[in-house]
């Protein structure tokens, strides 16, 4: 999912790995998540169960070891051939997205609540842009997608929430005060998902993010103006 959000007076951050990784493998902790885990080593869920030989992203017990960095490749390079053929350019390729990594999605958001951007994307500090508002205003989903988490277990981020747009595409919703959806629910494009608060924060607003491969990219790329 989904980065934390700052300002002047108060910073939550994202959940991150401090004293708990060693040579790319992680223990499980009581009340982890995979996607938990993913989140906090900036790795998707499917990355971390194919680099585990799991049988699904519910097989973690805890005191396991996950490895939750790329394991070093052994395979050998294969040698280029002689006076390869000259590739004609796609002109479909998708554009690198600046500030934040990651290639640009094929998808179109509209913004989940309508107000001031009063804390803009760095891809450092701030993984995503907060949006200024009042108690209790509708929070929508951005685009139609899948609820990949609703909840309030993730340090910084107050109540939360992760929707699955594609297989590379999650937008995040925090500080929220109320949910409005659960997980597993499928929602669409306009949908109310919550109602705006400032859960893990101070000050009412909304923190959105969008992720592409587990990368923050500047929401504003991806929304209307």
């Amino acid at each position: 999912m989904v980065g934390g959000c700052s300002s002047s007076h108060y910073a939550p951050t994202a959940p991150v790995a401090k004293g708990n990784e060693h040579n790319g493998f992680y223990r499980v902790q009581r009340g982890d998540t995979l996607y938990r885990i993913g989140l906090r080593f900036n790795q998707s869920v499917g990355t971390l169960v194919r680099w585990n030989n799991l049988p699904d992203a519910n097989s973690i017990k805890v005191g396991q070891l996950i490895r939750v960095r790329k394991p070093a490749s052994t395979a050998s390079v294969p040698s280029k051939p002689k006076n390869p053929p000259a590739k004609p350019r796609d002109r479909n390729v998708p554009k690198q997205s600046g500030g934040g990594g990651g290639q640009t999605p094929n998808i179109k958001l509209q913004w989940p609540v309508r107000g001031t951007v009063i804390s803009s994307f760095n891809g450092q500090t701030q993984k995503g842009i907060d949006i200024a508002g009042v108690r209790g205003m509708p929070v929508k989903a951005a685009a139609s997608g899948t609820v990949q988490y609703a909840g309030e277990e993730l340090r910084g981020y107050g109540k939360l929430i992760l929707i699955k747009h594609s297989n590379s595409t999650i937008t995040a919703y925090a500080h929220n005060e109320t949910l409005k959806v659960r997980n597993g629910q499928t929602v669409q494009a306009g949908q109310v998902i919550a109602t705006m608060g400032d859960s893990g924060t101070t000050g009412v607003k909304l923190h959105f993010e969008v992720r592409v491969n587990s990368q923050a990219v500047n929401p504003m790329r991806y929304l209307p103006n």
